[in-house]
């Protein structure tokens, strides 16, 4: 396979520091649990509006990559810090939107119907988490950079070195100790921030002073707002960004409607979706190598490279994903008493991990798929199948399923009603993104 080595390479360095983020969210889940579960399910809720905002202005600026990847492969590399410089515009107002969106979560719990009882909690994890965003966001842009540039080993580095100082800082807030109470859910949100920050400060640091960056003179003065660069970014990202939205919030709102099913559903939903996020950052990571290569080919001009760079990085997912989602389903029962002590939330959670298993094949290809056709510049599109697919099928599909019911079906309000309204929704996605970036790329070459 064309570049698998260099493309592995890559994704694994990503994929070490994606895990260790990862690892912020499974560490909170086993801490809270530990705390008592009514904070278990108040996490749940809570990270599921989190995420839903943050990963989509998330993915707007990771959506810059091909961008970077192209001038890098032409040899721009002063046209690159131009344009790094000009993305700080676009990371400040992201991450404006998405403080008030965290700072005013009420229509979301309004609704999905969360319960009154968890409203509290989620509304001041949240408070503190719409703080962390903009450094959240600046790390992002930084990581993004690294990745454009072949060299992720400092974002790595950096994170895992965070994952070290967040784990500490959970137990302490959340479970208390050492003069501070015990803050429940709350404390994990306050271990989340203080981590962020450290990691944008460390990235503005390098940036400054590490003799990689010279090259791209990337501090620099600050130009004015350049709106054809920033209209540029725009047109890639806002796509990129709500394609990535409605697919984390098709996944996300899960939890919200299934927490009217009460503790028990909502805390073995926080375990499958914790494992199931974990599992999703190898084709993430992959993704994110593979966009890189076929960037850089088609800014230098290699369109037969680049296609066979797009063939290698499916190869390789559809290996990965097969592998982990075995693991996945014939471990479930014994994952599940890893993340909790009780009994019935074990016994729901491990039914769950097997729908989890068969979801993550193929998600795990179209993620790979949707990084491509960025680089491509095709983004109007999966918005469109995402919408139907993932919103209309996947998440309205079993929300009918299992509250009104459909047809002959009979209302099945089970947490495995959503995992396979879902799993089918994604096979229909993942189906037409595969056949888009084949002919993308066969059409870039012709």
């Amino acid at each position: 396979m064309f570049e698998a080595r260099l493309i592995a390479r890559h994704a694994s360095t990503v994929l070490m520091g994606q895990m260790a983020v990862m690892a912020f969210g499974i560490a909170d889940t086993l801490i809270a649990g530990r705390y008592d579960a009514s904070a278990l399910a108040a996490l749940s809720v809570g990270s599921a509006i989190y995420i839903s905002v943050y990963v989509a202005l998330n993915g707007l600026m990771q959506a810059l990559l091909p961008v970077w990847s192209e001038l890098r492969g032409a040899g721009a590399n002063v046209k690159l810090g131009q344009s790094v410089r000009q993305a700080l515009y676009l990371c400040l107002g992201v991450s404006c939107l998405g403080t008030l969106a965290l700072i005013f979560p009420d229509p979301w719990l309004k609704l999905t119907e969360v319960p009154l009882a968890l409203q509290t909690d989620i509304k001041a994890y949240l408070s503190i988490l719409a703080i962390a965003v903009g450094p959240s966001l600046f790390f992002r842009m930084y990581a993004t950079l690294n990745q454009s540039l072949g060299m992720p080993l400092l974002v790595t580095g950096l994170q895992l070195a965070a994952l070290c100082i967040k784990i500490p800082l959970s137990i302490w807030f959340t479970l208390g100790g050492w003069g501070i109470e015990a803050q429940g859910v709350v404390g994990c949100a306050w271990a989340t921030l203080i981590v962020n920050a450290w990691l944008m400060a460390m990235g503005i640091h390098f940036i400054r002073n590490r003799a990689v960056y010279s090259d791209y003179q990337i501090w620099h003065a600050m130009e004015p707002v350049h709106w054809p660069t920033i209209k540029q970014f725009l047109k890639l990202g806002v796509p990129s960004a709500l394609s990535l939205m409605v697919e984390v919030t098709a996944f996300t709102m899960m939890a919200l409607f299934i927490s009217r099913q009460g503790i028990v559903a909502a805390a073995s939903h926080q375990i499958a979706t914790s494992l199931a996020s974990l599992l999703y950052m190898v084709p993430l990571a992959l993704g994110i190598a593979c966009s890189s290569r076929v960037g850089f080919w088609l800014g230098a001009g290699n369109a037969l490279h680049a296609e066979r760079a797009a063939h290698t990085g499916l190869k390789l997912s559809l290996l990965m994903s097969i592998f982990c989602s075995c693991g996945l389903g014939f471990l479930s029962e014994e994952l599940a008493h890893l993340f909790t002590a009780n009994a019935a939330v074990a016994m729901a959670a491990s039914s769950v991990l097997v729908w989890a298993a068969f979801y993550h094949i193929v998600d795990a290809l179209q993620a790979v798929c949707a990084f491509i056709l960025r680089c491509y510049r095709i983004t109007l599109l999966p918005l469109a199948i995402y919408s139907v697919m993932l919103w209309g099928i996947g998440l309205g599909g079993a929300y009918m399923w299992a509250y009104q019911g459909i047809g002959n079906w009979a209302p099945r309000p089970e947490v495995s009603t959503f995992w396979a309204a879902s799993s089918f929704a994604l096979c229909i996605v993942t189906l037409a993104f595969v056949s888009l970036v084949l002919w993308a790329a066969r059409q870039r070459r012709i």
